[in-house]
């Protein structure tokens, strides 16, 4: 695009969306154009900040006109690269900060119609005064957009009872790669008229058109919410701690997080003002939490019996049950600070995975004994969602080593990782997408067939592959 009709382009999207709305200078573009990690900056012709779905199909049709590639951003919370552009500078970021007004609410259908860029933490705060519960909960929730958690299928600490996000949206409004829009609000349980359209948008990284709204279920809010901290032996424990909670409290079970002794070191040792709740270091910890629609007494009484009878049975070593909501908040803010406390400590190789909960235990057995032969006194910084399969399976470097010099073994690092993830029937990705960090690993991990068929559904929304070029794909 030579200068000429590059500043007819600008123009246009001026004249769509305001000229305060595009952002072309360098300085004001950097937030917009940083990886969230502070490992990448990307490059782009402009920051376009639309106010409505209508505005984002006009930006698109100009931009499929123009054949100018589109990176859809939200609050910019991702960790591999999914919402920044590439260092050629030919695309345009598309934020949709600006489109963040809920909707509407409905009580008696437990649903509430929202815009892409509220920010979680608002969603949950007008659930909240309606009496009702929107469950999606995560680290960034007070920056993160419904738009970036839908686009990456987001999971959290919730996924145990209520699902991934995909199990919390009913209905979407998309704005397709040619600048159509789809208004697929729908606020049905049921609705068999066809393809599946919705599962199509949700995780595919605004790879394949750009989620403008979205219908989400909500559920009523709980009478009565326990936490608790239980130190364990081993991740088998953790499994067996696991599995007699479920079989005791079922569904009342909305939480189980596994934090290894070397998380909370790291806690203990960056954030030492947060509390200790245990004298004695323990191998393994448990995070849990209950909730119960009946009563707080219930999920006490649910709580009690549960870990009383792995005390017992010696499945667990110790407990610690909140006796108070600022309690309960103390253990969380120990595992929402474990990443904090990795990259106070210094980087490593991050790695999202799942697997069958079952194999959990022998997974995290086999890839230490592997990572450790090839990278001898790496530390394992190991925690997550165990409830739903999901660990944060991070390594840091040896004691002397730099963190900088570490790095470089990233690719040999993450084949032993993946390869084990392979080997135990897991995923590469549980909750944060594959973006442009993990596209090599997806293609040698996945088979060919499927990632034929994924290239045939990315040709047939986005033939012109304007659509967040260079992610997943």
């Amino acid at each position: 695009m030579g200068d000429t009709s590059a500043q007819a382009f600008l123009q246009h999207l001026r004249a769509i969306v305001g000229t305060d709305h595009v952002v072309t200078h360098e300085a004001d573009m950097a937030t917009y154009l940083a990886d969230w990690r502070g490992r990448y900056n990307g490059r782009a012709r402009a920051v376009v900040l639309p106010l409505d779905t209508a505005q984002v199909a006009a930006v698109v049709r100009l931009c499929a006109g123009a054949g100018v590639p589109i990176v859809p951003q939200g609050g910019r919370t991702g960790l591999v690269m999914g919402s920044v552009p590439d260092t050629s500078g030919e695309a345009i970021v598309l934020s949709l900060r600006r489109l963040n007004r809920i909707r509407t609410l409905d009580p008696a259908n437990r649903t509430m119609t929202v815009d892409a860029g509220c920010i979680l933490a608002d969603i949950q705060a007008a659930a909240e005064r309606a009496g009702m519960l929107f469950p999606l909960s995560l680290a960034a929730e007070g920056s993160c957009t419904i738009g970036g958690n839908l686009s990456t299928n987001a999971g959290g600490t919730a996924v145990l009872r209520y699902g991934n996000t995909r199990a919390l949206c009913l209905g979407l409004e998309v704005v397709t790669a040619q600048g159509d829009i789809w208004d697929g609000l729908r606020a049905l349980r049921k609705d068999n008229t066809g393809y599946a359209l919705r599962e199509l948008f949700i995780g595919a990284e605004g790879t394949l058109g750009v989620i403008t709204a979205a219908v989400l279920t909500l559920y009523p809010a709980p009478r009565g919410m326990l936490t608790a901290l239980v130190a364990l032996d081993s991740p088998r424990r953790v499994l067996e701690l696991l599995n007699l909670l479920q079989a005791r409290c079922g569904a009342a079970l909305t939480g189980f997080e596994l934090m290894s002794a070397v998380c909370l070191d790291l806690v203990a040792s960056e954030f030492p003002a947060l509390p200790q709740p245990f004298a004695e270091r323990h191998p393994q910890y448990a995070l849990v939490e209950l909730s119960s629609n009946e009563s707080e007494p219930h999920a006490q009484a649910l709580l009690e019996s549960g870990i009383g009878a792995a005390l017992e049975h010696g499945v667990a070593r110790d407990a610690v049950v909140a006796t108070s909501s600022q309690q309960a908040l103390g253990l969380w803010r120990l595992r929402e600070h474990i990443p904090l406390a990795q990259a106070a400590a210094g980087k490593n190789i991050k790695h999202d995975i799942s697997l069958p909960i079952s194999t959990i235990p022998d997974f995290i057995a086999h890839t230490d004994a592997a990572l450790e032969r090839a990278f001898p006194g790496c530390v394992l910084v190991t925690f997550g969602h165990l409830g739903d399969g999901n660990l944060h399976y991070n390594v840091a470097p040896p004691a002397g080593v730099a963190h900088a010099a570490f790095l470089l073994h990233q690719d040999a690092v993450n084949r032993i990782v993946h390869d084990a993830v392979v080997a135990f029937a897991g995923s590469i990705s549980a909750e944060h997408g594959i973006g442009a960090m993990k596209r090599a690993e997806l293609a040698r991990t996945k088979s060919p067939v499927e990632l034929d068929m994924m290239r045939a559904i990315k040709a047939a929304l986005d033939p012109l592959g304007i659509m967040n070029p260079g992610k997943i794909l």
